[in-house]
C-alpha cells in the first residue's frame, strides 16, 4: 500500500533521541516531548529496538498506549534483537557507535533471519505496548557491512525479514513495509528484485540539504518509476542543521561546517529559519511522504511544526540553487 495513503501527515517524529542518543535524557523530559508531539497535531512516530536498546521504543509506548490506537500510526524496524542480559564489553556498532552509550545495557543481536524478525516484532509491541504495527522496516542491512559479506546479509534479509514482512502485510497485520537505511545501495537493490515488493522506504540523512545527490542519482528515479514512497529520517543531518555539531553521527568536519554556514547566511539574508529550509527541501521531492525529525526537548517539536508551515520566499531557493548548494536536478518548493 502506497505510504502517502496511510500516513497522517507529513510531519512526523522520529525517536531515536528518546533512546538516549548522545545524551542522557530524563524520563520526564522524554515524556514530555512525545505528549509535545501529541498536542501539536503529529501522528505519526517511527522508532526501532536499536534506539537505546529499546529505551526509546518503551519510552514511547508510556505514552502513546494512553491515547486512541486509531488515531496515529506507528512504525518500527527490525533486524537488531534485544536480550534481557546486560553487554560485559563494548559494543562494536561501527559508525554508530558510542550513539546510544548512555541508552540500555542489554545486549544487541543483529539478524535478518525470519525467526529473529518475529521476535523483533513481538518484543516491539510488547515494549510499545500495543496490539500492532502499522510500518515495519527492515533496518540497517548495509550498515558497517561490505563485499561480500554485506551481500550476505542482504540475501539474510532477502530470505528471512523480507518474505516475513511480506506475509504479515498481505494477512493484513502490518499494512506496510520496507527498509529503514542511511544507504541507498540496499534500497537499489531491493527495487531491483521481482519479490518481495516493499511498499516505501525510510531513508535517513541521505535526502538533505547536506546530503542528497546520490539518491537523486538512481534510487529515486526508481522509486517513482515503481510508485514506492520515501519517508525522510534525519532532516537535520544528525543536528548539524539544528544548531547542532554532529553530522553522520560524529563531529561534524571543517568543510561540512563551512557549508552550513552558507546555507545559514543565505537563508539569514531572506529572512528564512534554517529549519524550515531543511524540512522542506526534503519534502519537495515528489516520493517524498513524510519527514521524521528527532527530539528530546519539548521546545523543538514547536520549532519542527513552525519550519513546516513557514512560508519560504521563491528568491530564496532560487539563489540556493544558483549558489551551487543544492543539486539542479533537485526539485524545489515553490517550483523554484
Amino acid at each position: 500500500m502506497s505510504l502517502k495513503k496511510i500516513l497522517p501527515g507529513r510531519l512526523g517524529f522520529g525517536t531515536a533521541p528518546l533512546g538516549n542518543m548522545f545524551r542522557a535524557i530524563p524520563d520526564d523530559e522524554a515524556r514530555a516531548t512525545v505528549e509535545a508531539a501529541w498536542d501539536h497535531g503529529i501522528r505519526f512516530y517511527d522508532t526501532a529496538p536499536f534506539y537505546g536498546a529499546g529505551l526509546a521504543e518503551t519510552r514511547l509506548g508510556e505514552v502513546l498506549s494512553t491515547k486512541p490506537r486509531d488515531s496515529f500510526v506507528l512504525s518500527t524496524k527490525v533486524g537488531r534483537v534485544i536480550l534481557d542480559e546486560h553487554e560485559s564489553a563494548a559494543r562494536d556498532l561501527g559508525e554508530k557507535g558510542g550513539l546510544f552509550e548512555h541508552g540500555n545495557p542489554n545486549k544487541i543481536v543483529h539478524e535478518w533471519t525470519a525467526e529473529a524478525t518475529e521476535r523483533s516484532v513481538e518484543d516491539s509491541l510488547r515494549r510499545l505496548g500495543t496490539d500492532r504495527l502499522d510500518i515495519v522496516w527492515v533496518h540497517d542491512i548495509a550498515q558497517d557491512f561490505h563485499g561480500d559479506l554485506w551481500l550476505k546479509k542482504f540475501e539474510e534479509a532477502r530470505t528471512g525479514a523480507f518474505r516475513v514482512l511480506s506475509r504479515l502485510r498481505d494477512e493484513g497485520v502490518i499494512k506496510a513495509w520496507g527498509l529503514g537505511v542511511n544507504r541507498t545501495e540496499p534500497i537499489e537493490l531491493t527495487l531491483a528484485l521481482d519479490e518481495p515488493r516493499p511498499d516505501g522506504f525510510l531513508l535517513a540523512g541521505r535526502y538533505t540539504l547536506l546530503d542528497h545527490e546520490h539518491a537523486l542519482q538512481r534510487l529515486l528515479p526508481m522509486a517513482q518509476e515503481q510508485g514506492v514512497d520515501m519517508v525522510v529520517g534525519g532532516p537535520y543531518s544528525s543536528g548539524i542543521l539544528a544548531g547542532g555539531t554532529h553530522f553522520e553521527y560524529q563531529q561534524a568536519p571543517a568543510e561540512i561546517v563551512e557549508r552550513v554556514a552558507r546555507l545559514k547566511a543565505l537563508a539569514e539574508k531572506h529572512g528564512v529559519s534554517i529549519k524550515a529550509a531543511a524540512l522542506q527541501f526534503s519534502l519537495a521531492h515528489p516520493a517524498a511522504a513524510a519527514v521524521i525529525p528527532g527530539a528530546t526537548r519539548p521546545s523543538r517539536i514547536a520549532e519542527d511544526t513552525a519550519a513546516l508551515n513557514e512560508t519560504v520566499p521563491a528568491a530564496f531557493w532560487t539563489e540556493l540553487r544558483a549558489a551551487g548548494l543544492v543539486s539542479p536536478a533537485a526539485p524545489l518548493p515553490n517550483n523554484a
